[in-house]
């Protein structure tokens, strides 16, 4: 069982920056493929950014890339996304997920846990 907990989003100018936290509970962190998903009203949960057990793979939205950095640290358990220059189309609910296996890390379907959300609001 892992338990995630979101923190870092927030209102803020477009241009600007934010960096997401997603804390882990438990002792096998680093055995978790992790994911950033996002859910803006109306619309679907879409795929932001996944990286792999050690950091090795690292996957981005075409849309984020170049903007959106995902990293992990291990022994701090969390895993962050880092976010310049949002756009007001980047508004959404942001979500944590861990996957313990799967072949799709970029399909929401493959995640076992999720986090509760943290919403990332962008002003034009």
């Amino acid at each position: 069982q892992v338990q995630l907990v979101e923190s870092g989003g927030g209102l803020v100018q477009a241009g600007g920056s934010l960096r997401l936290s997603c804390a882990a509970s438990g002792r096998t962190f680093s055995s978790y493929y992790m994911g950033w998903f996002r859910q803006a009203p109306g619309k679907e949960r879409e795929f932001v950014a996944a990286i792999s057990w050690s950091g090795g793979r690292i996957d981005y939205k075409n849309s984020v890339k170049g903007r959106f950095t995902i990293s992990r640290d291990n022994a701090k358990n969390t895993v962050y996304l880092q976010m310049n220059s949002l756009k007001p189309e980047d508004t959404a609910a942001y979500y944590c997920a861990a996957a313990a296996a799967g072949s799709s890390y970029t399909s929401a379907r493959t995640y076992d846990y999720w986090g509760q959300g943290t919403q990332v609001t962008v002003s034009s």
